[in-house]
């Protein structure tokens, strides 16, 4: 059984890219983080864009580490910690624990495949990782509401040493209750210990 950790956090903005930073400050102070079968995952922050590649922390902005019930120990040195993400100086608070709670509708803001940078593609590898997964529900493209890309996908990036990522954000409905647990504690697609394929409910589907 998995839960999550819920830090407060505060502090400078940080990139809004800031998957492999964080990931690195994570991992000097739990270097079981940083481990190739580590079941610690977090959650991209969230926070007020500035449109110039910056996050603002607001009261809001939370570290949401997803790890099974035994582990709970092995991410308590993060509480007051200090991390310094990509030269911002941020600080984590006490956390608290929260259980997973199945919706029939959850999001992930951000999910890659490999060779899936296509919409059309991306939708279908995700339907054939949802299958392997043993999942049931439907999967489907988010679109930007407003702007100049008003109807379209919302396609992400995440930088791993240089390397641009290309994903999207993904919603994946008619869920069962277990269904839902299963995919918010296996995650989806690659790179999930930098934050990718972290699924969580949405607020329609509370």
């Amino acid at each position: 059984m998995q839960i999550e950790l819920v830090f407060p956090m505060h502090g400078d903005p940080i990139p809004t890219d800031h998957a492999y930073p964080l990931y690195g400050a994570l991992s000097a102070v739990v270097p079981q983080f940083h481990e190739a079968d580590s079941p610690l995952r977090f959650a991209p922050i969230t926070g007020d864009p500035d449109g110039d590649g910056r996050l603002h922390l607001t009261d809001h902005s939370l570290l949401r580490v997803r790890l099974p019930e035994d582990a709970v120990r092995t991410v308590l040195p993060l509480a007051g910690k200090r991390l310094d993400v990509a030269g911002s100086a941020v600080r984590l608070g006490v956390p608290s624990v929260r259980t997973l709670i199945p919706s029939p509708m959850l999001v992930s803001r951000i999910v890659t495949f490999k060779n899936a940078e296509e919409p059309g593609k991306f939708l279908t590898t995700a339907r054939q990782q949802l299958a392997e997964l043993g999942v049931t529900g439907e999967p489907q493209l988010p679109l930007h509401l407003e702007g100049d890309r008003a109807g379209e996908p919302r396609r992400r990036v995440v930088r791993i040493k240089g390397v641009a990522i290309v994903g999207y954000s993904l919603m994946v409905a008619e869920l069962s209750a277990a269904d839902s647990i299963r995919l918010q504690e296996e995650g989806l697609g690659g790179r999930t210990q930098l934050g990718c394929g972290f699924f969580v409910p949405t607020r329609g589907g509370t």
